[in-house]
């Protein structure tokens, strides 16, 4: 299982690459493995404000539909439509291609409550017992 260092995470399986106040979010290799073959991917629209906790994003695969939900408060500025036509990319690339959307970051302070990943592993591994 693959887990960035620079990264950060959440329980429910996303990740977060923080850049100029700015959060580019994604689903975790175990949460694409633990889904199986992903075959639909959804966004809330560009603009939309969120809290910390509030959905992102509804993934889809052969064994389940899946909420993705924000790290942080934000409004989502960026998203990725690539995954639209290929959602296949969150199987093969969840930490590089496949991001979901980009947040601007309200509270920068709630970057400090995410897991790194030495955390998010032995989260994992505790969940997977």
């Amino acid at each position: 299982m693959e887990i960035p260092k620079e990264l950060y995470y959440t329980q429910d399986h996303e990740w977060g690459s923080v850049e100029d106040g700015m959060m580019r979010v994604g689903i975790t290799d175990y949460a694409q493995h633990e889904l199986g073959d992903i075959v639909f991917v959804e966004f809330p629209e560009v603009g939309t404000v969120i809290a910390k906790g509030d959905p992102i994003g509804t993934v889809e695969s052969v064994k389940a539909v899946s909420e993705d939900y924000a790290p942080v408060d934000g409004e989502i500025v960026e998203v990725n439509e690539a995954l639209a036509d290929t959602p296949e990319l969150v199987n093969q690339d969840c930490y590089g291609s496949a991001w979901m959307v980009v947040l601007k970051i309200s509270d920068p302070s709630q970057v400090d409550t995410l897991m790194d990943a030495q955390a998010y592993r032995a989260y994992v591994e505790a969940e997977a017992k």
